[in-house]
């Protein structure tokens, strides 16, 4: 068999998905994420008891489901993704409907996160609890909040990605936009994944 018969399956490989500019907000955050979580390991091994009493007010099933939720919506992101990569080559139109789809599902989803994570913080301020109650909440309420705000931002760019697949305007060719959402939003799953047991789980 002769070399020109051999697809090129590497040559799309050798830059990361997405726009450059969305890499560096991925490594500033994860620094930025990366010292809050030293701050709070450091502050626990010095409160280890208080730490501990604080973290039995958390609902760990809520999150657990949200955890759940996470991971299942970056799958439907990642689907997304693949039905451009491979039905846009014949059936633009075709492979932006199927994409869509996964995009609103990844979207309910995470608003389903959302509304979970109102829920916690009211009943956590209806206990009179805030960032000046100790360093556990202080950590707690900081980390949680950060994050809530990341994934409305993640809607936000979902929203925008999904008002320009009505259109069918991602291709084979054309479909950074989509990489550059998708790759934030692996994003907030990936803080979530070390955030859930380091604050909620870790004792």
């Amino acid at each position: 068999m002769s070399s020109a018969s051999v697809p090129n399956l590497t040559s799309k490989s050798s830059h990361p998905p997405g726009d450059f500019a969305i890499w560096i907000v991925i490594y500033v955050e994860l620094l930025t994420f990366g010292l809050l979580f030293m701050g709070y390991i450091f502050s626990r091994r010095s409160n280890v008891e208080l730490f501990n009493a604080s973290q039995l007010v958390l609902n760990q099933t809520s999150g657990f489901v949200n955890t759940f939720i996470l991971i299942t919506s970056s799958y439907f992101i990642v689907k997304a993704v693949q039905s451009i990569k491979i039905m846009a080559k014949e059936q633009q139109e075709k492979a932006n409907l199927l994409a869509s789809k996964w995009i609103l599902s990844a979207m309910f989803l995470g608003l389903i996160f959302l509304g979970i994570k109102v829920w916690e913080f009211s009943h956590i301020f209806s206990l009179g609890i805030t960032l000046s109650t100790n360093s556990f909440f202080m950590f707690y309420l900081m980390l949680t909040m950060f994050h809530f705000m990341h994934v409305m931002l993640g809607l936000i760019i979902f929203f925008n990605i999904y008002q320009k697949m009505r259109l069918h305007g991602y291709s084979l060719k054309d479909h950074s936009g989509l990489e550059t959402g998708a790759s934030y939003w692996h994003l907030v799953d990936l803080l979530w994944i070390v955030l859930f047991p380091l604050v909620y789980i870790l004792r």
